[in-house]
């Protein structure tokens, strides 16, 4: 080989190694939904784009869409629109990512509901008249399971696929008439990001009609502030760490950061309260460790009451602990089991049983391929995760932690427990997977 194929060789393995370098180092990515011509700087995403066989971006999970094009702007004038939920997916490195989204139509109202992940509700109900538009903006968490090299989280067999665990950021749209004109995606490592440990209770649940509280949260807050929710059903503290979702948490906290720990439902079948205390003190230490701020969450209450329909607090020694170690250690408590029975008995007071909307309870054939009943005093629907979302806001704000209370959006309005959201009221479309394995844990 002469001097100048080598030379020539050298050069163009320069130019590829560039190129890969840039594109792992993009942090911004544009997609304009629809026929029409892209606006300049955006990728064209239509119908035809089909996420995965080597594409890094399209509609994913077996969706099927429709373009319009209504003319006139190149951005709003056209949108992709289906008659039933839909998903988009981008290929993206694990972090956190500030997401725009751009809905609207021209000629006819729309009504989008957005999640993201495995269903973490981010923009609830965005409904626009003929000619107007909405912009939501909001961030979301994603994340893979290596920790470092020959080292991952220990998923359970359930978790292999879930949106979860993967390098992708996934979008649904689901309700009356999504239209998605835009979306622009750019990484943010900078927010402040509130890491969530605990079980089922909190957990992103995959399936309906099970829902955490984690779930729900991220769509009470702006921008500024990002859900990171690493809870697993049937985690004990032990557990969690064992399994080093712990040890993976910790490769992503930083200084400034928040780690909310909610755990007791299933570390109670242990029977060992000390055991308990001691692994709450080193999720705290471990926090502290690196400049995070740790929370500590009183594990809410069972549907379970007495003869006069008072909520029986079968985790008091639990709840106990924590309070009891929050004030050794100085850190702040959320009374979430307190709030939780305010809920339950103000539900309940409604009449004999009314309580059961916000948990698990529904009749055989409720949804398809249901063939028996569902009877879960532990795990909540999509209304009832809403309800204890909104317990979590009223105890940020009771204990002042200004880093969450001054980014809360402004159409949240001030929650009782007492006074819960009618429930004929909730709205919220259901996720298009439907699922009836029961969770591990409680």
């Amino acid at each position: 080989m002469n001097s100048k194929s080598l030379i020539g060789k050298i050069l163009a393995i320069c130019c590829l190694m560039t190129a890969g370098q840039a594109a792992a180092q993009q942090d911004s990515w544009k997609f304009d939904f629809g026929n029409g011509k892209a606006e300049k700087g955006y990728i064209q995403v239509t119908s035809a784009d089909v996420y995965g066989a080597g594409k890094s971006y399209g509609f994913d999970i077996g969706s099927k869409v429709q373009d319009v094009n209504r003319g006139g702007n190149k951005l709003l004038g056209d949108f992709c629109t289906a008659g039933q939920p839909f998903f988009f997916s981008v290929d993206l490195p694990e972090g956190n990512y500030t997401v725009k989204v751009i809905m609207g139509d021209a000629k006819d109202a729309t009504v989008t509901t957005v999640r993201a992940e495995s269903r973490r509700l981010a923009v609830e109900r965005a409904a626009t008249t003929a000619g107007k538009y909405a912009t939501y903006t909001f961030n979301v968490n994603i994340r893979n399971t290596v920790i470092r090299d020959n080292e991952t989280v220990r998923l359970k067999s359930r978790e292999y696929g879930k949106l979860n665990w993967d390098d992708k950021l996934t979008l649904e749209f689901n309700d009356a008439r999504p239209c998605i004109n835009a979306i622009e995606i750019t990484r943010n490592d900078k927010v402040v990001t509130v890491f969530l440990a605990g079980d089922s209770t909190v957990v992103d649940q995959d399936n309906e009609p099970w829902c955490g509280w984690g779930q729900m949260i991220p769509r009470f807050f702006d921008e500024h502030i990002v859900f990171a929710n690493y809870a697993e059903s049937g985690e004990t503290l032990a557990s969690f760490e064992g399994e080093r979702r712990l040890a993976k948490l910790m490769t992503k906290i930083k200084a400034g950061d928040y780690l909310f720990i909610e755990f007791g439902h299933n570390d109670q079948k242990n029977n060992n309260i000390t055991a308990y205390r001691n692994n709450l003190v080193k999720f705290i230490e471990t926090a502290r460790g690196v400049g995070a701020h740790p929370v500590l969450v009183t594990p809410m209450n069972r549907r379970t009451f007495d003869a006069e329909r008072k909520v029986t607090n079968s985790l008091a020694g639990y709840t106990d602990t924590v309070q009891a170690v929050g004030a050794r250690y100085n850190v702040p408590v959320i009374e979430l089991n307190a709030r939780s029975k305010v809920l339950y008995e103000a539900l309940e007071a409604q009449g004999t049983d009314f309580s059961k909307n916000a948990f698990v309870h529904y009749a055989a054939n409720t949804f398809p391929g249901q063939t028996s009943a569902l009877a879960d005093n532990t795990h909540f629907n999509p209304y009832g995760g809403y309800q204890l979302a909104k317990c979590v806001i009223e105890e940020m704000k009771r204990l002042n932690l200004e880093d969450f209370t001054s980014h809360i959006r402004p159409d949240y309005t001030a929650y009782d427990p007492a006074q819960p959201d009618p429930f004929n009221d909730f709205k919220i479309p259901p996720s298009p997977t439907i699922s009836l394995v029961k969770p591990e844990g409680d």
